[in-house]
């Protein structure tokens, strides 16, 4: 298995782990608990990910000289 396959495996373990105990502690979970809502998080990361592969993009933190 890759590292990163290993990565992914590992952090599905932990994210269902956590879940799992927001849910036994009956406290809300800090995301999103809708459907759409987790389509908005994914549309973000499909978003960065098209503006990465494409090489488009603005470097504000170079445009205010920082």
């Amino acid at each position: 298995m890759s590292s990163t396959a290993a990565l992914t495996v590992v952090a599905l373990v932990v994210g269902l782990t956590v879940g799992a105990l927001f849910a036994f502690l009956r406290v809300p979970i800090p995301a999103p608990p809708e459907l759409p809502g987790v389509m908005g998080i994914i549309g973000i990361y499909l978003g960065f990910k098209l503006i990465g592969y494409t090489d488009l993009g603005f470097d504000a933190l170079d445009a205010l000289g920082l």
